[in-house]
Protein backbone atom coordinates (compact mmCIF):
# COMPACT_ATOMS: atom_id res chain seq x y z
CA UNK A 1 0.00 0.00 0.00
CA UNK A 2 1.70 3.06 -1.07
CA UNK A 3 0.36 5.19 2.39
CA UNK A 4 2.12 2.84 4.33
CA UNK A 5 5.00 4.36 6.18
CA UNK A 6 7.96 2.34 6.16
CA UNK A 7 9.72 2.04 9.20
CA UNK A 8 13.17 0.81 9.21
CA UNK A 9 14.22 -0.96 12.09
CA UNK A 10 17.53 -0.48 13.12
CA UNK A 11 19.63 -3.07 15.29
CA UNK A 12 22.01 -0.90 17.09
CA UNK A 13 24.81 -4.11 18.02
CA UNK A 14 26.69 -6.06 16.47
CA UNK A 15 28.43 -7.88 19.05
CA UNK A 16 27.90 -11.79 19.07
CA UNK A 17 25.31 -13.21 20.94
CA UNK A 18 23.73 -9.85 21.44
CA UNK A 19 20.65 -9.48 23.84
CA UNK A 20 20.09 -6.84 20.97
CA UNK A 21 18.29 -10.06 19.07
CA UNK A 22 15.43 -10.24 21.87
CA UNK A 23 14.46 -6.28 22.10
CA UNK A 24 14.66 -5.87 18.73
CA UNK A 25 12.13 -9.05 17.69
CA UNK A 26 9.63 -7.77 20.05
CA UNK A 27 9.90 -4.16 18.40
CA UNK A 28 9.51 -5.36 14.97
CA UNK A 29 6.25 -7.41 16.39
CA UNK A 30 5.08 -3.86 17.71
CA UNK A 31 5.30 -2.26 14.72
CA UNK A 32 4.27 -5.23 12.77
CA UNK A 33 1.02 -5.10 13.90
CA UNK A 34 0.49 -1.54 13.07
CA UNK A 35 -1.51 -1.76 9.35
CA UNK A 36 0.14 1.64 8.51
CA UNK A 37 3.13 0.57 8.93
CA UNK A 38 5.37 -1.67 6.54
CA UNK A 39 8.82 -3.03 8.07
CA UNK A 40 12.14 -3.16 7.15
CA UNK A 41 14.99 -4.00 8.87
CA UNK A 42 18.28 -2.63 9.36
CA UNK A 43 20.22 -5.06 11.06
CA UNK A 44 24.06 -3.97 10.64
CA UNK A 45 25.43 -7.59 11.68
CA UNK A 46 23.65 -9.18 8.55
CA UNK A 47 25.57 -9.89 5.91
CA UNK A 48 23.77 -7.89 3.35
CA UNK A 49 24.15 -4.66 5.27
CA UNK A 50 28.39 -5.74 5.93
CA UNK A 51 30.46 -4.12 3.31
CA UNK A 52 32.67 -6.79 0.77
CA UNK A 53 35.82 -6.21 0.36
CA UNK A 54 36.07 -2.70 1.30
CA UNK A 55 37.56 -0.67 3.94
CA UNK A 56 34.01 0.29 4.64
CA UNK A 57 32.38 -1.04 7.69
CA UNK A 58 28.90 -1.00 5.61
CA UNK A 59 27.72 -1.27 2.36
CA UNK A 60 26.60 1.62 1.21
CA UNK A 61 24.98 1.41 -1.43
CA UNK A 62 22.40 -1.48 0.10
CA UNK A 63 22.25 1.14 3.44
CA UNK A 64 21.83 4.18 1.27
CA UNK A 65 18.71 2.47 -0.69
CA UNK A 66 17.16 0.95 2.90
CA UNK A 67 17.43 4.31 4.53
CA UNK A 68 16.54 6.29 1.78
CA UNK A 69 12.73 4.65 1.54
CA UNK A 70 12.45 5.10 5.16
CA UNK A 71 9.96 7.43 6.50
CA UNK A 72 10.72 6.81 9.61
CA UNK A 73 13.32 5.14 11.83
CA UNK A 74 13.11 3.48 15.00
CA UNK A 75 16.48 2.30 16.56
CA UNK A 76 17.18 -0.42 19.06
CA UNK A 77 20.24 0.02 21.11
CA UNK A 78 22.03 -0.98 24.44
CA UNK A 79 24.02 1.12 26.55
CA UNK A 80 27.73 0.34 26.31
CA UNK A 81 29.92 2.21 29.00
CA UNK A 82 27.45 5.50 29.27
CA UNK A 83 27.19 5.58 25.77
CA UNK A 84 25.55 4.06 22.24
CA UNK A 85 27.79 1.38 20.21
CA UNK A 86 30.13 1.85 18.23
CA UNK A 87 28.91 0.26 14.99
CA UNK A 88 25.49 2.17 15.63
CA UNK A 89 27.70 5.33 15.00
CA UNK A 90 29.55 3.83 12.12
CA UNK A 91 26.32 2.96 10.92
CA UNK A 92 24.34 6.11 11.14
CA UNK A 93 27.47 8.25 10.10
CA UNK A 94 27.53 5.86 6.50
CA UNK A 95 24.80 8.16 5.09
CA UNK A 96 24.01 11.71 5.25
CA UNK A 97 21.09 13.00 3.32
CA UNK A 98 19.00 9.52 3.73
CA UNK A 99 18.39 10.81 7.78
CA UNK A 100 17.16 14.22 6.64
CA UNK A 101 13.78 15.47 7.66
CA UNK A 102 12.88 11.83 8.87
CA UNK A 103 11.39 11.09 12.20
CA UNK A 104 14.00 8.68 14.93
CA UNK A 105 12.04 6.58 17.71
CA UNK A 106 14.41 5.00 20.10
CA UNK A 107 13.78 1.15 22.05
CA UNK A 108 16.74 1.46 24.87
CA UNK A 109 17.92 -1.28 26.77
CA UNK A 110 20.75 -1.80 29.45
CA UNK A 111 21.75 -2.00 33.26
CA UNK A 112 19.82 0.81 35.58
CA UNK A 113 19.70 3.07 32.98
CA UNK A 114 17.90 1.63 30.88
CA UNK A 115 20.15 2.73 28.29
CA UNK A 116 18.71 6.39 28.74
CA UNK A 117 22.21 7.63 28.22
CA UNK A 118 22.73 6.23 24.78
CA UNK A 119 19.81 7.56 23.77
CA UNK A 120 20.26 11.36 25.18
CA UNK A 121 23.46 10.74 23.30
CA UNK A 122 21.90 9.71 20.05
CA UNK A 123 19.42 12.49 19.68
CA UNK A 124 22.38 15.13 19.77
CA UNK A 125 23.93 13.23 16.80
CA UNK A 126 20.56 12.87 15.11
CA UNK A 127 19.96 16.42 15.70
CA UNK A 128 22.69 17.40 13.37
CA UNK A 129 21.80 15.18 11.00
CA UNK A 130 18.56 17.03 10.81
CA UNK A 131 16.70 14.50 11.59
CA UNK A 132 13.48 15.16 14.54
CA UNK A 133 13.95 12.43 17.51
CA UNK A 134 10.57 11.52 19.35
CA UNK A 135 10.33 12.76 22.57
CA UNK A 136 8.97 9.34 23.87
CA UNK A 137 10.64 6.27 24.40
CA UNK A 138 11.00 2.23 25.62
CA UNK A 139 13.93 1.24 27.63
CA UNK A 140 14.25 -1.65 29.44
CA UNK A 141 16.59 -1.83 32.84
CA UNK A 142 18.50 -4.68 33.30
CA UNK A 143 16.64 -6.04 30.36
CA UNK A 144 17.75 -9.80 30.59
CA UNK A 145 15.61 -9.56 33.64
CA UNK A 146 12.49 -8.69 31.68
CA UNK A 147 12.30 -11.05 28.44
CA UNK A 148 11.64 -14.62 28.82
CA UNK A 149 13.99 -17.33 27.54
CA UNK A 150 11.73 -17.27 24.12
CA UNK A 151 12.15 -13.31 23.78
CA UNK A 152 8.77 -12.45 24.78
CA UNK A 153 8.36 -9.77 27.86
CA UNK A 154 7.13 -11.35 31.22
CA UNK A 155 5.31 -8.34 32.08
CA UNK A 156 4.13 -6.82 28.98
CA UNK A 157 1.90 -4.30 29.92
CA UNK A 158 3.75 -1.33 30.63
CA UNK A 159 6.08 -1.65 27.45
CA UNK A 160 3.42 -2.12 25.62
CA UNK A 161 1.38 0.80 26.62
CA UNK A 162 4.83 2.85 26.07
CA UNK A 163 5.37 1.59 22.51
CA UNK A 164 1.82 2.55 21.50
CA UNK A 165 2.23 5.84 22.68
CA UNK A 166 6.01 6.19 20.89
CA UNK A 167 4.29 4.53 17.44
CA UNK A 168 1.52 7.13 17.15
CA UNK A 169 3.62 10.07 17.87
CA UNK A 170 6.31 8.18 14.92
CA UNK A 171 3.09 7.63 12.67
CA UNK A 172 1.92 11.36 13.07
CA UNK A 173 5.67 12.86 12.59
CA UNK A 174 6.66 10.55 9.78
CA UNK A 175 2.88 11.39 8.03
CA UNK A 176 3.80 15.03 8.31
CA UNK A 177 7.42 14.75 7.25
CA UNK A 178 6.78 13.37 4.30
CA UNK A 179 4.15 15.58 3.11
CA UNK A 180 6.76 18.36 3.48
CA UNK A 181 9.22 16.70 1.73
CA UNK A 182 7.26 15.99 -1.02
CA UNK A 183 5.58 19.80 -0.97
CA UNK A 184 8.90 21.11 -0.88
CA UNK A 185 12.07 18.95 -1.27
CA UNK A 186 14.09 19.52 2.38
CA UNK A 187 17.83 19.03 0.78
CA UNK A 188 18.38 22.60 -0.25
CA UNK A 189 17.86 23.45 3.06
CA UNK A 190 20.01 21.24 4.45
Amino acid sequence: MENKITVALIYGSTRAGRFCDKVAAWVGKQISAKAEFALDIVDPAYPPARARESEEMYDTVWLRHHMGIADAFLVVTPEYNHGYPAGLKSLVDSVGAEWQAKPVAFVSYGGVSGGLRAVEQLRQVFAELHAVTIRDSVSFASAWEQFNADGTLKSPERAEKQMATVLQRLQWWAVVLRNGRNAIPYTPAA
